[in-house]
């Protein structure tokens, strides 16, 4: 993070060659791929046990919480149930894209259970925000995860810059991580500020799991802790909980090559060039809840998350064919891509900064 060189990654700087050589139906052929090899197919035992899993351990946390008691050592509760807040959302994930349950009605009955009530995140909120994203990953224009909020995620948005993306831009790279300790306070007040929406489809269930989540959580706090005590362990489970989540979307597109109006990509390489996946062993699918397998997740959002693995066999090999660019690192290198992105992005708001 030591150079100011426009070094901005670009799709259309990678992808021009490709896209003239080949036509949209490249898809199509990978899609009766992995429909042939029965990668669609729901998993309906793999997500029963999951979801016992992370329900059983959602409830070990709290009686942990209860039996410590007013303590201090209840702080050991407060990052385990910041683990397991993590699961949960990742379960919500996987419902919110029917790997779970075909129907509709299902997905959404079970998605607001786990993030409303359960982690206290507005299901219906994030769905339409996790969709517009999937739809347009890594455009600017168009993916509200590279909208510039708080940070710039390119020289373009940082020339544009005010307010707080100004203000913090010139050392994002350094705040990234600290920043994302807030993640989980931010999804409460998205999920809470989204109800005033008119448009938002069931505001009145959504909102009262949201109270009773916040009633239930904020109640047993102050009901076994003490009041100091309680507001320290609501800051250490929220940050870190905020601190694990971003820790597993960080690695996905951050860092990767950049969409804009004028880019008109086919749909395989707009999910391809703009995803990176990250290796490792089964340990690393349970904590990053199979996203780790980001560009098979992106081409096929509703394949189940235990398929992601062997559908990575199939389409690494057909990029390779494409000659499409298929990017997988190690999860410490996709962080160090991701800095050094952010820290580049924010190169012309230090260079304005000399010229002052």
């Amino acid at each position: 993070m030591t150079t100011d060189t426009d070094t901005t990654p670009h799709a259309s700087d990678t992808i021009a060659p490709a896209r003239e050589q080949r036509s949209g139906s490249d898809f199509s052929r990978l899609s009766k791929q992995i429909k042939e090899a029965g990668l669609l197919r729901r998993r309906p035992f793999y997500y029963s046990v999951r979801m016992a899993l992370v329900a059983a351990a959602f409830a070990l946390g709290w009686l942990v919480f209860t039996m410590i008691g007013d303590s201090w050592w209840t702080l050991l509760a407060a990052v385990f149930l910041a683990a397991v807040f993590g699961q949960v959302a990742l379960v919500a994930h996987d419902v919110g894209h029917r790997q779970v349950f075909r129907r509709s009605r299902s997905s959404a009955l079970l998605g607001r259970l786990a993030a409303n009530t359960g982690i206290g995140m507005g299901y219906g909120w994030w769905q339409d925000k996790h969709s517009r994203h999937h739809a347009n990953p890594n455009h600017e224009e168009l993916d509200p995860d590279v909208a510039p909020d708080i940070l710039v995620w390119s020289q373009a948005q940082a020339r544009k810059a005010t307010g707080m993306p100004r203000l913090l831009g010139k050392v994002q790279a350094y705040l990234f991580f600290p920043l994302l300790t807030l993640e989980g306070f931010n999804l409460h007040v998205a999920g809470v500020r989204a109800l005033a929406d008119r448009s938002l489809k069931q505001r009145r269930i959504e909102g009262t799991l949201l109270v009773a989540h916040f009633v239930l959580y904020l109640g047993a706090l102050f009901l076994v802790l003490s009041p100091g005590k309680a507001v320290v362990f609501l800051f250490v489970h929220q940050c870190l909980f905020g601190l694990y989540l971003g820790a597993i979307f960080a690695p996905n597109h951050k860092g990767m090559p950049t969409l804009t109006g004028a880019d008109r990509l086919d749909y395989l390489r707009r999910q391809v060039l703009t995803s990176r996946n990250v290796s490792g062993n089964w340990f690393t699918d349970v904590v990053l809840g199979g996203l780790n397998y980001q560009i098979e997740h992106h081409l096929f959002p509703s394949m189940p998350s235990p398929n992601l693995r062997k559908a990575q066999l199939v389409v690494r090999r057909y990029c390779d064919e494409l000659g499409v660019t298929y990017l997988q690192t190690s999860l410490i290198a996709s962080y160090g891509q991701a800095l050094r992105s952010l820290h580049q992005a924010g190169s012309p708001l230090r260079q304005q900064s000399r010229l002052v």
